[in-house]
């Protein structure tokens, strides 16, 4: 049986859905106001490998991962940039959609956009204000009074008192309670606005989930995942928005991926080590980052260093090369296999994937060992299941798209020639050309291939 760590009651459980067979999975997505960055492509690729493992355990999964276009640093950028709201946003989302794509990451079967929905933000306010558990202050914005919650701060695990402590909140005298957050802003000159029964504004960012997952999945759904910086306060007042309206609990099972930290120190655009996931695959192959991202559990740190991208190089060129010297025969997964067992036993703990990637490498050196096609195909196949492995094997070791290949294929045909005509100091010679230029050669009884180093 599947089990989960439970982030709200922080402990592992098994999973048991509300509707038998059926998962509802809401994840939150991206504010598109710059490039994704390596944290997003964490969110992209473990959220996405959860949703294939559930397909895969026979799940019928609906998946719904929002985009945030408007709020305050939308609205910042593009009034520096000198160009709408919509403009902006529209230009990120398909960046955003290109990154996962090339990280192999399958749409999310919804996508909802926040400007999409203001009509069931403004229901979901209504009813927190008929219900006392929000108020429009002096200054025309709503805020959600924390205090008339009793159950808030149960995900973070603290009190009222413990987390006011722990914040550095800034004093605003429209606040009831320093901790209130606001569900509705009311508009400012030159901003965007939507009309509602407290005035021309728009929605704060933590009612937007609320009211989308709400809408979509309905009142009570099974996963909510993100972040861990989403924790607090985000997914806390989401519990306390979407509770309070619907009088009902929210999500079963909360899951949260760990933070990215570069070199041991944490990612930040103030210490100078923030990347792009673009500028991460202009060095680096994608399935190869891809590949990085699984090799760690989703809750543990994960440590970013070219490096550690070079390991994870090295690391899934030795799967392919199985497979390349073995070429796989297609076959139906068998679960009963012991290794497929393995690695079903590893996903169902809390969708361990270093120990699913470990059953992979045991798998690939009996391939080696014994040049069996069939468990050629089974490596191939359960790679699948974690979106890796699908490429041909060359390729992937040649650096498909680089686009030398036709040069280096005439090199090793004149190195093949010259053996051939014994004349070892010119195969030499290409040899280490090629070397140089990160070309590795491998002499073997089909003939000589190659791969990129």
């Amino acid at each position: 049986m599947l089990t989960l760590y439970n982030s709200l009651t922080r402990k592992h459980e098994s999973f048991v859905p509300i509707i038998p067979g059926k998962v509802r999975m809401y994840v939150c997505g991206m504010t598109v106001y710059d490039y994704c960055h390596l944290g997003h492509a964490r969110v992209f690729v473990v959220f996405d490998m959860i949703s294939r493992w559930l397909r895969t355990s026979g799940y019928e999964v609906t998946y719904v991962r929002n985009i945030t276009d408007i709020d305050d640093k939308i609205i910042k950028r593009a009034a520096e940039n000198g160009e709408s709201t919509a403009s902006l946003a529209g230009r990120f989302i398909v960046a955003m959609h290109e990154d996962e794509a090339r990280l192999g990451v399958l749409p999310p079967d919804h996508e909802p956009r926040a400007t999409q929905y203001v009509a069931d933000m403004l229901a979901m306010i209504g009813s927190l204000v008929d219900g006392g558990l929000a108020y429009r202050a002096d200054n025309g914005d709503v805020y959600y009074s924390v205090r008339s919650f009793p159950a808030y701060g149960a995900l973070s695990g603290k009190s009222l008192d413990d987390l006011r402590a722990g914040e550095r909140v800034d004093i605003d005298p429209n606040k009831l309670d320093p901790m209130d957050f606001v569900l509705w802003k009311a508009a400012k000159p030159g901003e965007p606005a939507w009309e509602s029964p407290w005035g021309p504004g728009r929605p704060g960012w933590h009612i937007e989930c609320s009211a989308m997952g709400s809408r979509l999945l309905g009142a009570h759904f099974d996963i909510h995942g993100g972040g861990q910086d989403l924790q607090f306060p985000h997914h806390e007042n989401e519990i306390a928005q979407s509770e309070g309206a619907n009088r009902c609990k929210f999500v079963n099972y909360w899951l949260h991926n760990g933070f990215v930290r570069v070199d041991n120190e944490k990612m930040s655009k103030s210490l100078g080590n923030f990347f792009t996931i673009r500028e991460i695959l202009d060095k680096f192959d994608p399935e190869v980052v891809r590949f990085f991202i699984l090799r760690a559990h989703y809750r543990s740190p994960l440590n970013y260093s070219d490096a550690h991208l070079e390991d994870a190089k090295g690391a899934l060129t030795r799967l392919y090369t199985a497979l390349r010297n073995v070429p796989p025969v297609e076959i139906p997964l068998d679960w009963n296999n012991a290794y497929a067992a393995r690695f079903r036993a590893a996903m169902d703990e809390d969708f361990n994937t270093p120990e699913a990637v470990a059953v992979l490498f045991d798998l690939a050196g009996e391939v080696n060992k014994g040049k069996s096609a069939e468990l050629s195909g089974l490596l191939k196949a359960l790679g699948k299941v974690i979106g890796l492995l699908q490429r041909s094997p060359e390729a992937y070791l040649k650096g498909e798209g680089v686009g030398d290949d036709e040069r280096i294929d005439r090199m090793v045909k004149a190195r093949n020639e010259a053996k051939s005509s014994k004349n070892f100091v010119e195969a030499d010679r290409i040899r280490d050309e090629l070397k140089a230029s990160g070309i590795i050669l491998e002499d073997g009884p089909q003939g000589t291939t190659w791969r990129r180093a």
